[in-house]
């Protein structure tokens, strides 16, 4: 079974929900800046994100990923694991692309949720 490794949090008040996130976890992010926080527990993380990023004139790449909450899931080779399934045949599937954070796929479960395959 692939392992879970990041639940994304969209937001527009980054510090509440840090806030509850720190009191439920006992503890405080591992990193912090003004619009984003990483908690990370045995391999998983939890990141928060503004829902719309505070800095003026930020634009998002058009073919990134939405601003949404998700989950990733680890693979050791995303292409080959990605051709293996038929996500990319689905309406509204991301292909496997390199981001700053990393190489991903997305693509959303039979509810609308985006679903995120992590390369690890």
């Amino acid at each position: 079974m692939r392992q879970l490794v990041e639940l994304a949090l969209f937001t527009q008040d980054v510090p509440s929900l840090v806030a509850f996130y720190e009191n439920l976890l006992g503890g405080p992010p591992a990193f912090r800046s003004k619009g984003m926080a990483l908690f990370q527990m045995d391999g998983v993380h939890i990141l928060i994100h503004h829902h719309q990023p505070p800095e003026p004139g930020y634009e998002a790449e058009p073919d990134w990923p939405p601003n949404e909450d998700h989950f990733a899931i680890a693979v050791k080779s995303l292409d080959k694991e990605w051709a293996e399934t038929s996500f990319g045949n689905d309406p509204g599937s991301i292909q496997p692309a390199t981001y700053p954070w990393g190489r991903s796929a997305y693509t959303r479960d039979p509810d609308g949720r985006l679903v995120e395959m992590q390369e690890s």
